[in-house]
């Protein structure tokens, strides 16, 4: 009887694997935390609460010059068949 109570209070003190050790959510946060997307800074707080970006931070992105580009932008969404040499032998 004496080793049950005891066991019974051990399995009682024993750490259990809780909610808390689950990813951290807004939902189950303070109010006042901010998980983000995943995002990468752009710059930095000043001390006066300025915000300062950094322009090597920022996204480059290289368009290429299309003046003398034969295609255009967009794509209808009834598209007319147009049978070439390629699509007929496939077919066969």
């Amino acid at each position: 009887m004496p080793l049950g109570l005891i066991m019974g209070l051990g399995r009682a003190f024993r750490q259990k694997r809780t909610a808390s050790l689950d990813i951290l959510s807004p939902k189950r946060a303070p109010r006042n935390f901010y998980k983000g997307k995943n995002c990468q800074p752009t710059g930095f707080h000043t001390r006066k609460g300025g915000y300062v970006v950094v322009q090597d931070k920022l996204p480059n992105y290289v368009v290429p010059d299309l003046t003398d580009f034969k295609l255009k932008p967009y794509v209808s969404q009834c598209p007319k068949e147009v049978k070439t040499a390629e699509s007929a032998g496939a077919t066969k």
